[in-house]
This record gives structure tokens, C-alpha cells and sequence, in this order.
């Protein structure tokens, strides 16, 4: 794996990086935002996933996040944040960030995060680029929906610019149709370790999730109120 961390903290960046090179995994370093930028610009697929630090000097991370998501829709990106509010964090996954790290850290953390990630997206990353109806995992009367290409159908409109995240939030619930899930079981079943109740991560993946599915055609993740969300189409039979 290739990661770009974009870190203005030296002690940050020489902490992490024997624990990046006891894994095995190659590492790029930027110091600032417009370092950073220029870094994925020259060669955005040489890079496995990111890690973004959100007070940045030159270009704060948030503007990187943008510019990194108007190029790739999919690279792992993981947002590092000394600030502890929940609206910072919100806006960071809201932007296109896939997970965020609080300051100060555990290394052994962020590891994990990386690992859990970077797993996930390997699991896309072999797909073809051809699909046919037998390679559907999901598939309702509206909707159905690929693993092996990653790629989601609503009415047979490809629901586009799916980031990881969002992806696996989608199959979860389509492959439950009706069943409610709670905040704390998405957390586990899609980000595969425990966020220690900050269920807000969901609802931020879920509010973009809702903007691309409302691009191409009705809204099929509802919201149970008090518990949780829910996929169902049945309502486009009608």
C-alpha cells in the first residue's frame, strides 16, 4: 500500500511513518496543502489511500478534501483533526472524507482505521469493467447493484460518484429491504469497529448517499424515526 500524508506536524509525520514502515507500506509525505494537492494531482492513481490533516498552512484541509474528491470519488481518505467539535467533524465527511482521526491519536489507531479502509477498497478494486444481470448481488423490481463493479442501479441510472463509504452503507441496507438499522449497527457493519457512539458519522455519509440516489431518480433510504434508516423501494410500484 502507498499512502500520501498530508502533515504539517514533523513529530506527527516521523511517529507515524516507523509505524507505516513496520507494516511494509510505502509513504509520501507533504507538509502543507498545496504540497499535498500537487502530490495526488501529479499521480492520483499511485496512491492506496490519504491521510489529511485539517489545520493545514498555504490551503487548509477542507479545500484539499474538495479538490481531492473533484478528482477521485473513490481514494481512502482518512481527515486528521485536532479539533474536537462535532460540526468540524461532520463537515469533513460531508466534503468526502470516508473516516476521521481526532488528535492526539493512537498510532495503533489509525492503523486500524487504515487497515479497515484500505480493505474494503481492495475489495472493489478487482472488479471488471463489464457487469451483466448475473453479476448483481442486489436486485429488486427499482434497484440493483454490484459488488464486483461497484456500481448501483436505480430504474437501470447508474447512481454515480459513490465514495466507499457510501457504497457499503448502500448495499447494507438494500440488502435488507425494510429492515431498519440502527446508527450503532451501521457503524459496525460498514465501518467495522466501534465509534464509540458518535453516530453522526452516519448520518453525514447517509445525507450524501441521499444526494446522489436523488440525481437519477426517488428517494429509497428512509429515515425511521428514533431508530435508525432503512431501504425500500416498494414505494415506486405505485
Amino acid at each position: 500500500m502507498k499512502i500520501l500524508m498530508i502533515e504539517d506536524n514533523q513529530s506527527v509525520s516521523e511517529m507515524m511513518d516507523m509505524f507505516f514502515q513496520k507494516e511494509g507500506w510505502e509513504y509520501v509525505n507533504a507538509y502543507d496543502g498545496e504540497e499535498g494537492l500537487d502530490q495526488f494531482k501529479s499521480n492520483p492513481d499511485d496512491f492506496d489511500l490519504i491521510t489529511l490533516d485539517l489545520n493545514l498552512p498555504k490551503l487548509d484541509g477542507m479545500a484539499v478534501a474538495k479538490e481531492i474528491r473533484a478528482i477521485s470519488t473513490t481514494v481512502p481518505l482518512i481527515m486528521l483533526t485536532a479539533r474536537d467539535t462535532e460540526s468540524d467533524q461532520v463537515l469533513g465527511l460531508d466534503i468526502g472524507a470516508d473516516d476521521y482521526v481526532t488528535k492526539p491519536f493512537s498510532p495503533i489507531t489509525l492503523i486500524a482505521r487504515i487497515k479497515a479502509l484500505h480493505r474494503r477498497a481492495e475489495i472493489g478494486g478487482d472488479s471488471e469493467t463489464t457487469t451483466d444481470n448475473g453479476d448483481y448481488d442486489v436486485t429488486t423490481n427499482h434497484f440493483k447493484l454490484s459488488t464486483k463493479t461497484r456500481e448501483a442501479y436505480l430504474n437501470d441510472v447508474e447512481i454515480e460518484g459513490l465514495t466507499p463509504k457510501e457504497f457499503d452503507l448502500l448495499r447494507t441496507l438494500a440488502s435488507n429491504p425494510k429492515q431498519v438499522f440502527s446508527r450503532d449497527q451501521l457503524l459496525q457493519l460498514v465501518w467495522e469497529y466501534e465509534y464509540f457512539g458518535d453516530e453522526r458519522t452516519v448520518d453525514a455519509h447517509i445525507k450524501k448517499l441521499r444526494q446522489k440516489i436523488e440525481k437519477v431518480g426517488p428517494q429509497v433510504i428512509q429515515t425511521v424515526w428514533g431508530v435508525g434508516y432503512k431501504f425500500d423501494d416498494s414505494g415506486l410500484d405505485q
